[in-house]
């Protein structure tokens, strides 16, 4: 597996996501799951596999490590450089209204899923086959893709991600990621 390139440089997501935050996140903990999951790969018989079927198929540590390449893959290419108001358009709007209400409503949800998860994981956007979404909590290195869903939009919800920037303030981390969101990026996963 190979180190995704972000598609953006390392001060573009600031103040929401500093640089000092990205470079760690991306540059040391992303590149440790990238680097554990090549070294477990020769010999389990995944070496050609897909990601997404690694996660869905796998078990223990080859699991956790492609688990964890493909949230954070899914997670730092859904970002740009922050927008004041930055709400939804289009089909993913339509969605999202359709499904919670209001954007306002689902984003409520959807932070009130993220800051409630005990210890580390990650909140989901998903859409279901028949195209409903859900909103879901993975602990640890779980993915939507393991409950048959395909994941749209995720919050990463490891100190890791939001420490240096808002130490132990969870909720205010979650609150701010949405200046971020590409929500052209958002829908192109539907």
């Amino acid at each position: 597996m190979e180190m995704i390139v972000l598609p953006y440089s390392l001060d573009a997501l600031a103040p929401v996501i500093s640089a000092e935050t990205l470079s760690y996140h991306y540059g040391k903990h992303l590149q440790t799951y990238v680097n554990n999951l090549n070294a477990a790969l020769p010999g389990s018989g995944f070496e050609d596999s897909l990601l997404e079927d690694i996660v869905v198929r796998s078990e223990g540590g080859i699991r956790n490590n492609a688990g964890q390449v493909l949230n954070h893959n899914l997670y730092f290419t859904q970002f740009r450089s922050p927008v004041e108001g930055n709400v939804p358009e289009g089909r993913i709007a339509a969605l999202i209204e359709q499904e919670f209400g209001s954007f306002d409503e689902f984003r409520k949800q959807f932070e009130a899923a993220g800051a409630s998860l005990f210890g580390s994981g990650w909140v989901w956007l998903s859409a279901q086959d028949d195209g409903h979404l859900v909103i879901t909590k993975e602990t640890n290195a779980g993915n939507p893709v393991q409950r048959g869903l395909r994941p749209l939009l995720t919050f990463d919800v490891w100190e890791h991600a939001y420490y240096l920037d808002y130490q132990n303030r969870r909720p205010a981390h979650l609150s701010a990621l949405w200046q971020i969101v590409d929500w052209k990026v958002v829908e192109s996963r539907l």
